[in-house]
């Protein structure tokens, strides 16, 4: 399937996904797993309890939100939810109640420095309500009584993710994870569960997987941590590459933040494949992480896992706002994530140690690999295999060779 034909997809897969108004908890999340699961049948859907004890956290009470309005003193919605999900503060407590302009101010919350912009506002683990605005709205209501009505539940149920494992011819792990649990924001939230799906379906039709692949879709943060708890041994075991996949989308950047070890082999999968794609990527350094990768880098867990994105979470404008919109992320960004997180992806596949079968310099004439004609001006390709049988030890990767002679991988691999 051409790139032009995938980029479409997923670009058609986050504009059906963008509506559902999804948190860490409810009918959201399940609503876009199911999603998922129609496109990608091998996802299994997974649902822990409430209360349930993962490290020093605990899995909250689910969260479902029905209706959320504010009306003005002729009856007016001034502020409607079905317009647009990001207006509710997530896990919202419901009221139904009269309030003077003052008493709702508290409630409510805007972006000065952005003032057409809605934020992205939550209160996970303390009870609260409250309405998301444009600055520009807020500054001009007037004063008198406004009707603020939230229709929600809190109360216990599960957590939900879901996981595919694809298997390999070796039981170690690549570990791909992706978070579904913002509302309708287009690069934080689906530029990274649209290109990992993509990354699935590719990984799916692959002759001879060499490694076995587990790709899960996740609530950030609460999910990876729950999903820890489960399953940490047997990661440490066996889990020896890794991507957290969040904000592929955009067309501004390349950006890369590393594991807090720095030099695993995702690391230099990255490294490498965007210092040929974009040679001005922005590289960032542990101490601006702020996704998954701090659960799965965390001390005594140390998974290999890094990230590779195009405009970096906290980083562009309109990160956490309504302007994070489905204008912002395209297809020809996604496109780019898509393709950077593939090429790291076969570097991982691919990269062995090789070994020179002779020794002393192997006779590559008769083997039609150089020229049987000695000239000065011998050609580049040659040279190439020359330099490579050079460094054939067993010791060094076929990475590690490519970034010695300074070559891509998938030049030299072959």
């Amino acid at each position: 399937m051409n790139d032009k034909i995938i980029s479409k997809k997923m670009y058609k897969w986050a504009t059906n996904l963008f509506p559902i108004c999804r948190s860490i908890t409810g009918p959201g999340v399940r609503e876009t797993l199911k999603y998922i699961q129609n496109i990608i049948p091998e996802l299994k859907i997974e649902s822990i309890s409430t209360g349930t004890k993962a490290f020093d956290w605990v899995v909250p009470d689910e969260w479902t939100i029905r209706d959320a309005f504010i009306k003005d003193d002729s009856g007016k919605k001034i502020v409607n939810l079905k317009n647009n999900n990001l207006h509710i503060m997530g896990y919202s407590t419901s009221i139904d109640k009269s309030l003077t302009l003052d008493e709702l101010d508290e409630h409510l919350y805007s972006l000065p420095e952005q003032p057409n912009a809605i934020p992205y506002v939550t209160s996970y683990y303390e009870k609260r309500w409250g309405f998301c605005l444009p600055h520009k709205q807020r500054e001009s209501l007037k004063s008198g009584d406004y009707n603020v009505f939230i229709d929600s539940d809190l109360k216990p149920g599960v957590l939900n993710y879901g996981e595919i494992i694809l298997k390999g011819t070796e039981k170690e792990e690549v570990f791909l994870s992706t978070y579904i649990c913002h509302p309708s924001m287009a690069n934080n939230e689906l530029s990274g569960p649209v290109v990992t799906m993509a990354i699935t379906q590719w990984l799916a039709a692959l002759k001879n997987r060499r490694y076995t692949y587990r790709i899960i879709f996740i609530p950030e943060t609460i999910g990876s941590i729950v999903y820890l708890s489960r399953n940490l041994d047997y990661l440490k075991k066996y889990v020896i590459a890794g991507f957290n996949i969040t904000c592929v989308g955009d067309d501004r950047c390349y950006s890369y933040l590393p594991s807090r070890d720095g030099n695993t082999l995702s690391d230099k999968a990255a490294l490498h494949v965007l210092k040929h794609i974009d040679p001005g990527f922005k590289h960032y350094t542990w101490l601006d992480r702020g996704s998954d990768e701090r659960q799965y880098c965390a001390p005594f867990v140390d998974l290999p896992i890094a990230s590779i994105m195009r405009s970096k979470y906290g980083e562009y404008p309109e990160y956490h706002t309504s302007l994070d919109n489905l204008n912002f992320v395209t297809p020809s960004g996604l496109d780019g994530g898509f393709t950077a997180l593939k090429k790291s992806i076969e570097i991982i596949e691919k990269n062995i140690y090789p070994i020179v079968k002779v020794k002393g310099e192997p006779q590559l004439g008769k083997r039609g690999l150089t020229p049987t004609l000695s000239t000065k001006n011998l050609k580049n390709e040659f040279l190439l295999i020359k330099h490579l049988i050079s460094y054939c030890d067993g010791k060094k990767s076929t990475l590690e060779i490519s970034e010695l002679l300074d070559e891509s991988f998938w030049k030299l691999s072959p």
